[in-house]
Formats: structure tokens, C-alpha cells, sequence
């Protein structure tokens, strides 16, 4: 009987309503109902539907109810209503009927990406529908996925942004949006609101060695904005960008959507290091995070730069400088940009706000060759519409004031706590070490200790030493190419701790092995109560076999 079926489909309704979410209305819980008898052809098209009286009168529901949803369903073409003969279900209702389980079943999800197979490529077969993904569509939604590869606590917890000003920085945005001009709420063209331009020209200029006008600046809403940006104006879809390897999940995933053909190259102790095979495969762009490798943490010589730089010359091709938290070096000489080093106008630089203020902000810059400029500035007002105007001065006063010097200097200081609270940790399994810039990519001194720079052994006999610590918000420890890092951080995952193999960071390579752990959104106290933990894990799975 149509009335038990439509009951039984309203109750499964509200069961699958999740806790504290609010029940449908009873004129959609019949909407739904009806639909749903109609597309598992429980309802055949022609059938005709009892009177709303009728119908109001075996659910126990008002006849408004009853109406609402047949209404519904009419105007959606579900159902058509003659004069003196009633209701019925449309024919048409035949050709959207859900397919049988067993159709539904032989269509397999995407296979996950094995460890060894490049991330790359996109797949080639067809989406299964005209309303299906495209193959971009599925590799952007199925490879190389940002919440597998994003750095967050390696403790559990939520994100500390205890030191950020939240109070100074609401009055500072109240003041802007109550003095705000009507043009202020309008897209902006000029790349960005001039005042915070100039603040962002003036910070790199001293603190990155960055040679640029404020002119050159554009203001966006973070790197993957200036890296789409950069794809979308300097290529065209298919030609090749040079990418690390391993490789920063973002930049992936801003290259597969604009269409162009990544070519991984390895990166060593002294950042991405060109073999001839690779210059086989000539760029149109290569990106790079010279001054600390995400993920690996290698910052690139000065040899290196002027090398990477002669052949971006050869080839003719842009060299995109993504400097994502060179903000914060806690020992050694600051890493000057290579962007400060170009003089051929073919470097662009992006930097970012998030990693000092806070991650929601949404606000990055880009500089770009003067060259450039206009076009840049024309192509980005096109694109995205650019406006947040209100925000941007707010972030503009509070650089001139010394807001922003102030919070960078205490976000570095207790970043730095942190990294040598973690590191102080790790010291009963290892010896902490930064790679001589000799380790080369797969080289066999992690395994058989032929130089004793490329590895140490701790405690408790693993060879292995961290990377990176010298800057940023995460640090890379790396392991011998025999351990199975993906195994090692899921058992640290059922430990509750959050830390990410450096393997799945890969594209092409195959002889890398490590865990890549993040503190900057750990509180002190976090690392410290569950460092413990990462150490037990780590010692559980490393120890000497005999």
C-alpha cells in the first residue's frame, strides 16, 4: 500500500538525520518520499496518486501537507495533474529512475595512488556520466589530497592562535568598515589597496633583499591565488613546469587545474638539483621554495640559485619563488630571496600572511617583473575580482604601526620554543643533524653509513636525523629507505597524533622515507605532554633487527 511505503520512507528520514541537526518538515519529508517511490519505479509512470484528501487522511498529516509536496513534485515535472482525472506520475519519470544496485555497483571508485606512481599525470578514462567529474575534476577531488599532506599538530588539538591580537585587530577592521568610502566596497584594478602595496614593498625590499616597486606588488587572496595566477598568464595548457620532488601538495594541485604538464625534480641537500634528463624536458615555469624546501626543509645554496637561475635563462622560462615561512629562521645567517639575486626580470615572488597572522585572512602578495605588471594587474581584476578592500587597509595600518613586526617577533620566539621542545624529545632516539650538502636524492650513505654526515644513530640503533629545523613550522624527520613511513604514521594516528609520511609527498621518487611533523598550531604544553607518545611510536617500530 502507497501510504506504508511513504510512512516507512518518512521514518528512514528522520533516523538518518544526524544528532542535533534539525528534522525536514513533514511536507519535505513526503516530497522526498514520493520522489524516491518514483525513481526506484515503486511508483510507475502513468500511475495514478490518491487524492490529497485521501492521501492526508492514511499518512495522518494535514491536506496543506499533502499539497505542498504534490505541488512540489508538479512543478518539477515528477508528476502531472489533469482536470477531473487526478494526479499521476510523468512519463518522463522513466529515463531518471537510479539505476539497479548491481549497475551501481561495477562502477569502482578511482584506485588510490600508489606510492611509486607519479601524482602528476591526469587520468585518461572518461568520467562514467555527462554529469560525472572530468579527468581534471577527479584528479584535482582523488590525487594528492591536501588533508592527507597538510602540516597541522602533530598533537592532538585545536589550532593555537592564542598570541594573535584578536581584540587591536577588530577595532582596527571596525575603523575601517565605519569610515570606509563607497569605493572601498567596489572590485578593486589596481592589484591591491595602495597603502598595504607599499607596506608589503617595504618589508620585502629590507627583510628579503627583494628588488621591486611598490608598483610591482599585487595583492591576492594567498599563494594558491598567485600561483593559479602565474599558471594561467605564463603558460599555455600542456606546456611543462619543473616541480620539486618531493613536492608541496598546493602547488600540485594549482597545476593540475590550469592544465600544464609537471615534470618532478629531484631535490637534494642543497634544494631542486637539475640532471640532464631533466633538462630534456625544457619549462615554461619552475617553482620552487628555495629558502626552506617544503617538505624536506633543504634551503638552496647560492651555488644552486645562480645554477637554477642560468637555466631558467636557456630555457626561457619563469621561475616562481613561493617564500612560505622564511619569516621564521631560528639559527643561522637569514636566507636572503632569489628573486634579490634575478637580473633578468624572470623570477615572481609570492608571500604569504597566514603563516604570522592567522590562516582564515585569506591574504598574500605577489611581485611580478615590471614587465608584467599591467597585464598581471588587468588579468587578475578578470579573473577574480578582487576587492576585501575594508580588510586590506585594516592589515595596512596594522603593518605601519608595528603591529605586525611586533607579532612576528613573538610568534618567532615561541615557535622557536616549540621546535626545541620537539627537538629535545626526539633526542633519545636520535641525534639531531642537518644533511651535509652532499646527501644527493637515493644516495646509499643512509644505509650503509658510508659518510657519516648523511645519518645518525640513536639510542636505540635507528639511523635516521631531522631536517629543517632551522626554520619554519614543521621539521622533517628523515628515515632510512627501508622503513615503511605511511605504516609508521598510521600507528602514530591511532596514538592520536597527527604527523605525515614524507613518501606520500613524492611524485617520481621512490627512495625517500620519513615523517613530516608540524608545531606551529601545537601549544607548548601539547608538544611537551605528547611528544612521549611520537617517541614510544617511533621506538616501537625502529628497533635493530638481529
Amino acid at each position: 500500500m502507497l501510504s506504508e511505503l511513504l510512512l516507512a520512507e518518512m521514518a528512514r528520514l528522520n533516523t538518518a538525520a544526524k544528532p542535533g541537526q534539525a528534522t525536514l518538515p513533514l511536507n519535505r519529508q513526503l516530497y522526498e518520499a514520493l520522489r524516491r517511490a518514483m525513481l526506484d519505479g515503486k511508483l510507475g509512470a502513468g500511475e495514478r496518486l490518491p487524492s490529497s484528501r485521501d492521501l492526508a487522511q492514511d499518512l495522518g498529516v494535514s491536506r496543506n501537507t499533502v499539497m505542498a509536496a504534490i505541488s512540489q513534485l508538479t512543478v518539477e515535472g515528477y508528476l502531472v495533474s489533469h482536470v477531473g482525472s487526478g494526479t499521476f506520475v510523468a512519463d518522463s519519470v522513466q529515463a531518471l529512475r537510479t539505476p539497479p544496485s548491481s549497475v551501481r555497483q561495477s562502477r569502482q571508485p578511482m584506485p588510490q595512488r600508489p606510492a611509486a606512481q607519479p601524482a602528476a599525470s591526469l587520468p585518461s578514462d572518461p568520467p562514467d556520466s555527462p554529469g560525472g567529474l572530468s579527468a581534471r575534476g577527479q584528479a584535482l577531488a582523488h590525487r594528492f589530497n591536501a588533508s592527507e599532506l597538510e602540516v597541522q599538530p602533530f598533537a592532538p588539538g585545536a589550532a593555537d592562535f592564542s598570541a594573535f591580537p584578536v581584540a587591536l585587530w577588530q577595532r582596527l577592521q571596525n575603523k575601517h568598515w565605519r569610515h570606509t568610502r563607497p569605493d572601498m566596497l567596489d572590485y578593486n584594478d589596481c592589484g591591491g589597496y595602495g597603502p598595504l602595496r607599499r607596506a608589503v614593498a617595504d618589508y620585502v625590499r629590507v627583510f628579503r633583499s627583494v628588488q621591486l616597486d611598490p608598483d610591482q606588488v599585487i595583492i591576492t587572496s594567498g599563494t594558491q591565488q598567485s600561483l593559479e595566477l602565474c599558471a594561467q598568464l605564463l603558460a599555455n595548457h600542456g606546456d611543462t613546469v619543473w616541480i620539486e620532488d618531493p613536492a608541496y601538495w598546493g602547488a600540485v594541485k594549482a597545476f593540475m587545474a590550469t592544465g600544464l604538464s609537471m615534470h618532478p625534480v629531484a631535490v637534494d641537500g642543497e634544494g631542486i638539483a637539475p640532471r640532464p634528463d631533466d633538462h630534456r624536458h625544457p619549462p615554461r615555469l619552475v617553482y620552487v621554495t628555495p629558502s626552506h624546501q617544503y617538505p624536506s626543509g633543504a634551503v638552496m645554496s647560492l651555488a644552486r640559485r645562480h645554477q637554477l637561475l642560468a637555466a631558467a635563462r636557456t630555457h626561457n622560462a619563469w621561475v616562481l619563488e613561493d617564500d612560505y615561512d622564511s619569516e621564521f629562521r631560528f639559527s643561522g645567517p637569514p636566507v636572503s630571496s632569489l628573486q634579490g639575486l634575478d637580473d633578468d626580470g624572470r623570477v615572481l615572488y609570492m608571500g604569504t600572511f597566514s603563516k604570522v597572522l592567522y590562516p582564515g585572512l585569506k591574504l598574500g602578495y605577489l611581485v611580478v617583473p615590471k614587465a608584467l605588471v599591467a597585464d598581471f594587474k588587468q588579468a587578475h581584476y578578470d579573473l577574480n575580482r578582487p576587492g576585501q578592500m575594508p580588510l586590506q587597509a585594516a592589515l595596512a595600518e596594522f603593518i605601519e604601526m608595528g603591529h605586525f613586526a611586533s607579532a612576528l617577533r613573538k610568534a618567532r620566539l615561541a615557535y622557536a620554543e616549540r621546535r626545541r621542545a620537539l627537538v629535545a624529545a626526539l633526542q633519545p632516539w636520535l641525534q639531531t643533524r642537518v644533511p651535509s650538502t652532499n646527501d644527493q636524492p637515493g644516495a646509499t650513505t643512509e644505509q650503509g653509513g658510508q659518510d657519516a654526515s648523511a645519518g645518525s644513530v640513536g639510542a636505540c640503533g635507528a639511523p635516521g636525523w631531522i631536517a629543517g629545523a632551522e626554520q619554519g613550522l614543521h621539521l622533517c624527520l628523515r628515515l632510512p629507505p627501508h622503513v615503511d613511513d605511511r605504516a609508521l604514521a598510521a600507528l602514530a594516528a591511532r596514538h592520536n597524533l597527527t604527523v605525515r609520511p614524507l613518501s606520500a609527498y613524492c611524485l617520481a621518487r621512490t627512495d625517500l622515507r620519513g615523517l613530516v611533523i608540524g608545531y606551529g598550531y601545537a601549544s607548548l604544553d601539547a608538544i611537551q605532554r605528547h611528544s612521549p607518545a611520537l617517541l614510544a611510536v617511533l621506538q616501537s617500530t625502529t628497533q635493530p633487527q638481529g
